[in-house]
């Protein structure tokens, strides 16, 4: 039976994630030591949303949750401590960000915080934290018409892949001479190990204890997995060999390499790592 290989969560957006033993299933998220995933975001001075897109070296600013803060660091930098408590949505200061098409209020972050950021980035900009009288909605065509809430990721509360999906894409890369790729390349929350290449896209839910997750569309690829997580640099782009095999899969547009999902039963379980798991396949 296939099993949970890998949890990984990203408490800020598109910075270094942090392997977990174990975490709680929300209908957001995973969730670990009370902080979700993709609970901050990097923004400019007009609140347009910052990934390594466009700055690669976002992988290497790596968080450490402690009891009362985050713990942030970076190359060259010393390190910087953000308070973990909520603020004061009475008091607060906010500001209006974008992401994608979504318009919404977060918490802005403090003076100290901009320069830490803005000097490492070369560029103006602010860390600002998910406001809880926000919603960024899922895709309702995706959902069965269900409201689903998610934070600061690009649209879905999780992002599954198969071990196996990665190895058969190894294969390929190998075959033509190149450099085998880590799993942080496609930067997913679950992994599952013991299924078959691609499983993921045919499932029509993944059951691990109490809970349920429902892989609802294929996560079109961006240029981020050619991006090296442990050095900040772009490194050759897998998505020509990808093109040549996962265009267009499921409907979608683009190259698609794992499966976005939402959580449809257990809210509150904690998932963990070794944990079997059962891949209901829609077929």
């Amino acid at each position: 039976m296939p099993i949970l290989s890998q949890l990984i969560f990203y408490p800020i957006k598109s910075c270094a994630g942090i392997q977990l033993s174990s975490a709680t299933l929300t209908g957001a998220g995973l969730m670990h030591e009370q902080i979700y995933d993709r609970e901050w975001m990097l923004v400019d001075d007009e609140g347009n949303f910052l990934t390594q897109r466009e700055y690669p070296k976002m992988a290497l600013i790596t968080p450490r949750l402690r009891s009362e803060t985050m713990e942030l660091r970076a190359p060259g930098m010393l390190r910087l401590e953000i308070n973990l408590d909520l603020p004061d949505p009475e008091t607060a200061p906010t500001r209006t960000v974008k992401l994608w098409q979504h318009t919404f209020a977060a918490y802005d972050g403090d003076s100290v915080t901009r320069q830490w950021f803005s000097q490492y980035l070369g560029v103006s900009c602010q860390l600002v934290r998910f406001h809880p009288d926000a919603h960024h909605a899922v895709n309702p065509a995706r959902t069965g018409g269900r409201d689903i809430g998610t934070l600061f990721s690009d649209g879905y509360p999780l992002l599954l892949i198969g071990q196996a999906s990665l190895d058969d894409l190894n294969r390929r890369l190998m075959a033509q001479g190149r450099a085998a790729l880590p799993m942080d390349r496609f930067r997913p929350n679950l992994v599952i190990a013991g299924a078959e290449a691609h499983d993921e896209d045919h499932a029509a839910r993944l059951t691990a204890g109490g809970a349920a997750i429902s892989p609802v569309k294929p996560c079109p690829r961006c240029p981020i997995p050619s991006i090296d997580q442990q050095s900040g640099l772009p490194g050759p782009d897998p998505l020509d060999v990808l093109r040549t095999y996962r265009a267009g899969v499921g409907g979608i547009s683009g190259i698609g390499f794992g499966m976005n999902c939402i959580v449809t039963q257990g809210e509150g379980e904690v998932l963990r790592i070794g944990q079997e798991v059962e891949l209901e396949l829609a077929f």
